[in-house]
């Protein structure tokens, strides 16, 4: 009931001139429920008690292991520091991916929160209180199909890793901390399409994914890549030798040698100064 209801939001809201987000109108609705009674006890600890029962893909999470440690065998790699970082980007719920399986694995989430206790009027002026657990009542950070680009421009800048810095600070390609062209993004949704452009127009690679089962999104996807949206197509299996984990591994590989070639290009023009006669 709660999924069909949401598909009917924008429709719902429309009637009205309200205009609401396709991508995150669960998360108000998920909040009425909660409101209401229905989900009452729903709390950010809820929440990642039930990103437990999230059943991933074949070969996830043993995959985002073993691509890093064939990173860390390859010689040439090792002697100029390269290492693969995995980032989720996502328009579910952040506490369900952390309490996932792919909470140990990940370096960093792009998801929607809650809040539970909500800063009232006048907080400033009061001594702070500790949260504790209760109710989800609020929104928090809230990501849709187009402000994911800018999580990829924070990880490409380093917000996430250096703190205070803006994502809107000028900064030359050199200063960036993960050039988009040394990024891989792999998705299977429309809500994916703005990523997918800033990586095809930047350098960067893109991996459309497809399940069979219990959803079928096969159409979706194929066509994303008749649309030149997506540089290769796959089913989501990641276990080794199947297509996904080919490409990505070669992908990968690719991306890493041209990192070490890049630097030994650049160590080439450097001349040494004059001799003494």
């Amino acid at each position: 009931v709660f999924w069909s209801e949401v598909d009917g939001l924008v429709d719902y809201y429309a009637r009205n001139d309200v205009i609401i987000q396709r991508d995150t109108a669960y998360l108000g609705h998920l909040l009425t429920y909660v409101r209401e009674g229905i989900f009452g006890d729903l709390s950010n600890r809820k929440l990642k008690e039930l990103g437990k029962k999230l059943v991933p893909v074949p070969g996830m999470p043993e995959f985002m292991t073993a691509v890093r440690d064939h990173v860390s065998e390859i010689p040439e790699f090792v002697a100029e520091g390269i290492t693969v970082e995995h980032y989720v980007i996502s328009t579910g719920l952040r506490p369900m991916i952390e309490g996932s399986v792919f909470g140990d694995k990940i370096d960093g989430v792009w998801a929607n929160t809650f809040i539970e206790d909500v800063a009232e009027s006048g907080y400033i002026d009061r001594l702070p209180v500790p949260p504790g657990p209760g109710p989800i009542s609020q929104l928090g950070y809230t990501i849709d199909n187009t402000s994911k680009t800018r999580a990829i421009f924070e990880i490409n800048k380093g917000v996430n890793r250096v703190p205070g810095l803006d994502v809107n600070a000028r900064m030359s390609e050199d200063q960036r901390r993960v050039p988009i062209k040394n990024m891989v993004y792999v998705a299977d949704g429309p809500s994916d399409v703005p990523v997918f452009s800033i990586l095809n127009h930047a350098g960067g690679r893109t991996l459309g994914v497809y399940t069979l089962e219990p959803t079928n999104n096969h159409k979706n996807v194929k066509t994303l890549q008749e649309q030149g949206r997506i540089q290769g197509m796959a089913e989501a299996d990641f276990r080794p030798g199947k297509p996904a984990y080919l490409w990505l591994m070669d992908t990968l590989e690719q991306i890493g040698f041209e990192i070490v070639e890049a630097r030994r290009q650049a160590l080439s023009t450097i001349k040494n100064p004059p001799g003494h006669v």
